[in-house]
């Protein structure tokens, strides 16, 4: 029903910075927005950040706030996610995920998301 394609990743020195992106296509209509999750080897998948096709109501990670930067654009239902001052910790395979719209305060868990990308590769080096 909706298709969330995810690019940008790659291979960045601590510090560097990198962009991905989110394209969502289909019956993009049934959800209202998209949010980034990550997930490292053997850890859980986590929260990154969130945000309406609008632009408002966004939401961030603790471990990201101040560093990272989501937007969208409506008229092209895409999302991106700037990333700045990139750490070691923050390599993982970042999803794009969405949903039909839910309270906010279910917006950080996996489980009430129904769509999800292929994700893309983030690996920091020290």
């Amino acid at each position: 029903q909706v298709q969330l394609v995810e690019s940008g990743g790659g291979l960045v020195q601590a510090g560097g910075s990198l962009r991905l992106s989110c394209a969502a296509s289909g019956r993009t209509f049934i959800v209202n927005g998209a949010s980034w999750f990550r997930q490292a080897p053997g850890k859980e998948r986590e929260f990154v950040a969130a945000v309406r096709w609008s632009g408002e109501s966004t939401y961030y990670a603790d471990v990201v706030k101040g560093r990272f930067t989501i937007s969208s654009d409506n008229a092209k239902n895409t999302v991106y996610l700037q990333m700045e001052g990139l750490r070691p910790e923050d390599t993982a395979i970042y999803y794009c995920a969405a949903r039909r719209p839910k309270p906010s305060s279910t917006v950080h868990l996996p489980v009430t998301y129904t769509f999800w990308g292929q994700g893309t590769q983030v690996t920091v080096s020290s």
